[in-house]
């Protein structure tokens, strides 16, 4: 008998998978934005785990589970699917109070900064309906320690582009290093959509790791703007895919493909981040390549998903666009399926 391609266990390629997303609406938020520095010293980087694309390798395992049927019934029968477990590693996690530093590298409108700002504010409001954004961050509570609240913090704009317009790893720890590192933060570094990251597009649509300073040891995240250089890899399921099934793209909940590729990898990260913050937190595999909290639940957004199809989703019936949770200010948002401990399964809002 051919082997079931249920997303829920079938597990994930052992790297980090993000989206990015768009803009619609209300005004920044009213946390305090300064300028950027001019120098960009170096720091150490403690451990690294980036989100790569979606689709494609879900695909492909999909397309192997399907070869196998016509290979031979005793191969077949060897091949088993493994159950998803993200095991605790007795590390530290990030619980209490987070604050979530942003660094805007490149020009983002003050819409599209909206939106990733209400985002944020969203995972701790108790005023959205459901399902609602903090009802999808309310699961990371089930993870040992209780609950993580984040705010948002600084907001540094680099709109000048003092590194240029190509990026590598060490800029980007050099550019989350301008708000310090502490244990009870992320900083959280966002490229626009011209700037080009090493290994963007190619193998990752995000990174998420740790650094230290001499001001101490802390986490940071790295999510680019995939508008112009890869939707069909880093903003699906609002762009035709590169890879795998060729369903038709949904209609973004805020307008802008981009923003609303982002704060899918943005919320994917944010959850690993707090759940595997030194790489000896929750996860599955190998800890230089391991499934996380919402990376081991790639390409599941609503239920019913199998590769190439997001699942049932809900869709505004005025602008037709898709989402699954509320946020404040009246965003709506789309945002991945996250590994619940208590069932040891992937959990969808809708």
């Amino acid at each position: 008998m051919c082997p079931s391609l249920d997303i829920d266990t079938v597990p994930s390629p052992a790297v980090f998978l993000t989206l990015l997303p768009l803009i619609n609406s209300p005004s920044p938020s009213s946390s305090s934005i300064s300028q950027s520095h001019t120098t960009f010293p170096l720091q150490e980087t403690l451990s690294f785990r980036s989100v790569p694309p979606p689709m494609a390798s879900n695909y492909y395992l999909a397309t192997l589970a399907f070869l196998f049927c016509f290979i031979s019934p005793s191969l077949s029968a060897l091949v088993q699917e493994q159950p998803l477990v993200l095991k605790y590693h007795n590390g530290i996690l990030l619980k209490g109070n987070i604050t979530v530093n942003l660094i805007w590298y490149g020009e983002f409108t003050p819409i599209q900064r909206s939106i990733i700002v209400d985002f944020i504010n969203s995972l701790n409001s108790k005023g959205a309906p459901l399902p609602s954004t903090s009802s999808w961050w309310k699961t990371t509570e089930m993870y040992r320690g209780g609950s993580s609240s984040l705010t948002v913090g600084h907001q540094i704009l680099h709109e000048e582009l003092k590194l240029g317009k190509i990026l590598k790893s060490q800029h980007l720890i050099a550019l989350a290093s301008k708000t310090h590192f502490t244990f009870n933060s992320i900083n959280v570094v966002l490229t626009a959509k011209d700037v080009a990251v090493d290994g963007f597009c190619m193998s990752r649509c995000g990174t998420h790791g740790s650094a230290k300073s001499g001001s101490g040891r802390g986490t940071y995240i790295w999510v680019g703007n995939s508008d112009v250089q890869c939707p069909g890899q880093c903003a699906w399921p609002f762009h035709q895919p590169l890879y795998g099934p060729q369903t038709p793209p949904l209609v973004a909940p805020n307008g802008d493909v981009g923003v609303d590729g982002m704060i899918i990898n943005l919320a994917t990260l944010l959850a690993n981040t707090v759940t595997n913050p030194f790489n000896s937190g929750y996860f599955q595999g190998p800890p230089t390549a391991p499934l996380e909290a919402v990376s081991a639940c790639t390409g599941i957004f609503g239920s019913g998903s199998y590769p190439g199809y997001p699942g049932r989703v809900l869709v505004d019936k005025v602008t037709g666009a898709s989402y699954n949770a509320y946020g404040v200010n009246g965003r709506k948002y789309m945002l991945p399926a996250m590994w619940d401990p208590k069932s040891s399964a992937c959990k969808t809002l809708v």
